[in-house]
């Protein structure tokens, strides 16, 4: 049985579309998460190196706002997501990770996210 985990991590004010664009596509997720991303439908198609690919299916999305995706050789009711949240207030924008994990790997995965969304901050400029 796997372990939810979230993770959030603020944003420099910025376009919510251009935070979109980098979590929702494949170019931009090419830019930050995978080495190859192709999309066929539903599916996404991620590549890393000349031989590690997995496919994922988006269950679920509300433009702008999150996108959820199912890894299609895990645990079924498993997935990673991607939420955007924008405070009103100070107009910040803040990225949300949700992932499932075994528990003895919940602390790799998290620096594995840290590592990723620190890519992801330094090449899109956010």
């Amino acid at each position: 049985m796997k372990k939810k985990i979230q993770i959030e991590y603020p944003l420099n004010p910025s376009s919510g579309s251009v935070i979109w664009g980098a979590i929702s596509t494949p170019s931009g997720l090419e830019r930050w998460f995978a080495d190859n991303v192709r999309k066929e439908g539903k599916k996404f198609i991620f590549k890393w190196g000349k031989t590690e690919s997995r496919d994922a299916e988006i269950i679920n999305n509300r433009t702008e706002s999150f996108i959820r995706f199912h890894w299609t050789d895990e645990e079924p009711r498993t997935y990673f997501e991607f939420k955007i949240h924008y405070n009103e207030l100070t107009k910040d924008h803040s990225l949300e990770v949700i992932d499932f994990v075994d528990s003895t790997e919940e602390d790799d995965t998290r620096s594995l996210w840290n590592s990723q969304i620190d890519v992801l901050k330094r090449v899109f400029g956010i």
